[in-house]
């Protein structure tokens, strides 16, 4: 007698592989609407970058500056009577040769100083009819540094008249001004992240307005608190480091586009007040280290606030179990 048809069914039922379906999040996406927030996320970030790649460059742009006045030291011979300027510069030149430390001496020649003085003074005009001092120009550097005393005094005993300019009062002023702006950049990116955290945590209280339901009862079945923060702040961390890598590849893009307009722009007014502020609108590895960092620090701050939220919600729970009449009190 053959075997019952349901007997072979239920033996073929037997043997077939058991699938699991994947599981569905314990917080449905569908349940945190954050295209506002990631928004929000990416224009402060951009903003912040920004306000990193600007003071990055001005402090890399002093620097240079520094650098570049460090290695010249200027001489000044002022016209006096009987003063032979010809022979006063060779001698000048000469003598401060022979200090160590000071690598070469130029002689800014007639036709040199003629053409830095014709913005003011025209073209045409008599360099010996006026009292014009005259410039030498020293590079300094190598192993050791020139001792400027010595210079002075090699001065006073070759040529009274000459005068020695290591342009220290410049350099000061390069390093306040690079200080001043570092402190105002780190103040303004401050200012941004507090506003970034403080958006962070109204929309994250928004969230939980609409998922409270949630978080009753995954704490009423038994869910710790550590449990739960962290089933939302891993949807709050995706969403705040694609907001900041948005916002931060928009500004590194920015400052793409700005350095080839610099490139190809033609000279201009506006284009040599930005590169001597600025120099080229090219960021230095700082710049792109300051930025990933920046994408880095609004993502785990986004994730730190929404768990912080989520645990004083919580903590909000327990206490209104523990004290029913508290109920409706805001």
């Amino acid at each position: 007698m053959p075997p019952s048809a349901p007997d072979s069914q239920s033996s073929e039922q037997r043997q077939r592989p058991v699938v699991l379906r994947p599981t569905a999040p314990i917080v449905p996406a569908g349940n945190i609407s954050g295209r506002a927030l990631i928004l929000v996320i990416a224009i402060m970030s951009f903003l912040s970058c920004l306000t990193v790649g600007i003071t990055t460059m001005v402090v890399a742009t002093a620097e240079s500056w520094q650098s570049q006045i460090s290695r010249e030291v200027t001489i000044q011979i002022k016209p006096a009577e009987g003063l032979d300027m010809d022979a006063a510069l060779q001698q000048v030149r000469s003598a401060v040769m022979a200090v160590p430390g000071v690598t070469t001496a130029t002689i800014v020649d007639r036709a040199a100083t003629e053409r830095l003085l014709a913005p003011w003074l025209g073209d045409g005009f008599d360099i010996d009819t006026l009292p014009v001092p005259r410039l030498v120009i020293l590079s300094v550097g190598g192993e050791t540094a020139p001792d400027y005393e010595r210079l002075r005094q090699v001065l006073a005993d070759t040529v009274p008249e000459a005068v020695l300019d290591d342009h220290r009062t410049w350099t000061d002023r390069l390093v306040a001004m690079a200080r001043t702006m570092s402190l105002f950049g780190f103040l303004i990116l401050g200012l941004m992240l507090a506003a970034t955290a403080l958006t962070v945590i109204f929309a994250t209280r928004g969230v939980m307005a609409g998922n409270r339901h949630i978080i009753e009862v995954l704490h009423f079945v038994g869910a710790e608190t550590g449990f739960i923060a962290g089933q939302f702040q891993r949807r709050f961390f995706l969403i705040g480091l694609k907001g900041a890598a948005i916002g931060g590849g928009a500004a590194t893009l920015l400052f793409a586009a700005l350095a080839i307009w610099q490139t190809f722009t033609r000279a201009t007014p506006l284009n040599d007040q930005a590169t001597a502020l600025f120099g080229q609108f090219l960021l230095p590895a700082g710049g792109y280290l300051g930025i990933a960092l920046v994408i880095l620090i609004i993502a785990a701050m986004t994730t730190l606030t929404s768990r912080y939220t989520v645990m004083r919600a919580v903590r909000e729970i327990d206490r209104l179990r523990a004290d029913p009449s508290l109920v409706g009190i805001s």
